[in-house]
């Protein structure tokens, strides 16, 4: 068997019994579809009056503004709750056993990854069968749809990334805050509520520098029917997937030294 041959069987195999386990395991599926339409309710709903401060302008409405930042948080937690079951799967011993088998174990980065694309496209849809039930409206064309789409799956890879190398290194369900906390910061560090331009104070300026934020601009734009800073979000979501995908490997090679 080949190494691309005997990879892909790892990874394989390991998205399946990952993505089994998920949708076996409430605990692990059910956070990741309650928390976005909670943020959906409390966002589009509860806040829905924001759409209406002076300057606000947006042609598809407040649902459809937030939607979008609803559906990549949906991505990124996606790939934050997969990193929980990597952690459970050192802390079982169960990784090990793979370790041992696998001559390829650069398999298991690619098999965790297929299984956080499973849970993403999950979640994404009922998201977004959650909005458009409260009334969503969607401007943006079929194409433009699939540009959102490419967003969320780049959004969903890099936090699988970085849930992956984290818990590769810590090897503990205990490290699932480590995990969570940074993408929700990094998050909400974005034009959340109001676009960028309404934003003052700190608040202003980090965002203005925050990759997320080009990427959040991007969807909304594509609802929208107004593509906008597209190059620069594809550029900034690539370029964060590379760098996690070194810190993923990274967390891999350390684990093989010390499981």
């Amino acid at each position: 068997m080949t190494a691309l041959a005997s990879t892909l069987h790892v990874a394989a195999a390991l998205m399946r019994r990952s993505a089994k386990y998920t949708f076996k395991n409430p605990a692990l599926l059910v956070p990741s579809l309650l928390f976005p339409l909670i943020f959906l309710i409390g966002f589009a709903g509860g806040l829905s009056s924001v759409g209406d401060v002076p300057g606000f302008s947006f042609p598809s409405g407040y649902t459809a503004f937030q939607f979008v930042f609803v559906f990549l948080q949906s991505a990124a937690f996606g790939g934050v709750f997969n990193g929980f079951g990597i952690a459970m799967d050192f802390e079982s011993g169960f990784a090990r056993r793979i370790m041992l088998a696998a001559p390829h174990r650069f398999g298991m980065i690619v098999g965790y990854l297929g299984s956080s694309l499973v849970r993403y496209a999950v979640t994404g849809t009922f998201v977004t069968v959650a909005a458009l039930i409260g009334g969503m409206q969607v401007d943006g064309s079929a194409v433009d749809l699939v540009g959102l789409v490419g967003l969320g799956l780049i959004v969903n890879i890099a936090a699988t990334l970085w849930a992956a190398g984290l818990a590769m290194r810590a090897r503990t369900v205990q490290a699932g805050p480590a995990m969570q906390i940074p993408i929700f910061l990094i998050l909400f560090l974005a034009p959340v509520y109001v676009p960028l331009d309404l934003l003052q104070g700190w608040i202003e300026g980090v965002a203005s520098w925050n990759p997320v934020t080009a990427i959040v601009e991007a969807g909304r734009g594509f609802i929208s029917g107004q593509p906008a800073h597209v190059a620069l979000a594809f550029g900034c979501g690539a370029a964060l997937a590379a760098v996690l995908m070194a810190w993923a490997v990274t967390g891999l090679r350390r684990a093989e030294r010390e499981v």
